[in-house]
C-alpha cells in the first residue's frame, strides 16, 4: 500500500476516533523500517500515534479493506498506550480479535470496525511485547462470518513509539 493510501486511511482513522468537526488530515512525521508516525493537530496541540499495515492478508479470496494497527497515547494517562487494531470491514458483534507476539495472545473487545485490548491492564504489556517481538499475528471474524488473519512485521515498532512518546 503507498504512503498516500495509507495517510488516507490513516485521515479516516482520525474522523472515526475523534469528533469529525475538529479532525484533521493527519501527516506523516517519521518512518521507521515498517512502522508510520503521524500527526494531526488538535486543540492547538499535536496528537500523534504509530501505525502499520499487515503483510499478508488471509484469506486471499476476500477484499479486506484497509487494515491498520495503531499505537496511540492514553488520553490523560502521561507513557501510556492504547494499541488499537482498525479493520476495512465491519468486525462480527461482540466477537473477540486474538493478537498474537511471538507466541504471547492477547485479547481484544470488537466494536464495528475496531479492537481495543479487552483488559486495560495488559494494554503495557502488549506494547512491551511489540517493542520486544519480531512478529504479530491479527485473527478476526467479520460481521459475515468471514475468519481473518494478518501478519505484522514489528521491525520499527520501537523507534515509532519512542517518536509518539517526544512528538509536540
Amino acid at each position: 500500500m503507498s504512503l498516500n493510501k495509507v495517510l488516507t486511511a490513516a485521515s479516516a482513522i482520525v474522523v472515526l476516533s475523534a469528533a469529525a468537526a475538529f479532525a484533521q488530515t493527519p501527516s506523516s512525521v517519521e518512518q521507521f523500517n515498517d512502522w508510520g508516525v503521524y500527526s494531526y493537530k488538535k486543540d492547538g496541540g499535536n496528537v500523534c500515534y504509530a501505525l502499520s499495515i499487515p503483510k499478508t492478508r488471509e484469506p486471499a479470496s476476500v477484499n479486506h479493506g484497509d487494515i491498520f494497527f495503531l499505537v496511540s497515547p492514553k488520553p490523560g494517562q502521561n507513557g501510556a498506550y492504547e494499541p488499537q487494531v482498525v479493520m476495512g470491514y465491519a468486525l462480527r458483534d461482540q466477537s473477540k480479535v486474538t493478537v498474537t507476539v511471538d507466541g504471547r495472545k492477547f485479547s481484544l473487545f470488537t466494536r464495528g470496525e475496531s479492537a481495543w485490548v479487552e483488559n486495560p491492564a495488559e494494554e503495557p504489556q502488549l506494547v512491551q511485547a511489540m517493542r520486544n517481538g519480531r512478529a504479530m499475528q491479527v485473527d478476526g471474524v467479520s460481521q459475515r462470518g468471514t475468519n481473518t488473519k494478518y501478519s505484522y512485521s514489528l521491525a520499527g515498532v520501537t523507534a515509532a513509539i519512542n517518536s509518539v512518546a517526544n512528538c509536540k
